[in-house]
């Protein structure tokens, strides 16, 4: 992984990298990424979300509440064709 984000990393481990979006939709909006490439979703996603929730706590979102986005696919709004998860806080979100 090259790492040419111009966003800040957050989380790292062998496995999966988050980072914070460089678009954010919401005061705290963060990807969470498996450092290989997939692009569905795939047993990678239960430990993304056990990310996300580390993420939270530490981000001091927990308790106020936080939602996770997975996109798949056209209609869904997705345009990086890798699987990632948004994880998204630090205000009243609105429902689209």
């Amino acid at each position: 992984m090259d790492k040419e984000i111009g966003a800040g990393i957050i989380y790292e481990d062998e496995k999966f990298l988050g980072f914070k979006d460089v678009e954010p939709k919401a005061p705290v909006h963060i990807l969470i990424i498996p450092k290989e490439h997939i692009v569905s979703l795939r047993r990678e996603s239960g430990q993304m979300l056990l990310i996300a929730q580390k993420i939270a706590k530490e981000q001091k979102i927990s308790e106020t509440g936080y939602r996770l986005v997975f996109n798949r696919g056209d209609d869904a709004g997705q345009t990086i064709d890798h699987l990632h998860l948004h994880l998204l806080g630090g205000e009243k979100l609105p429902w689209p």
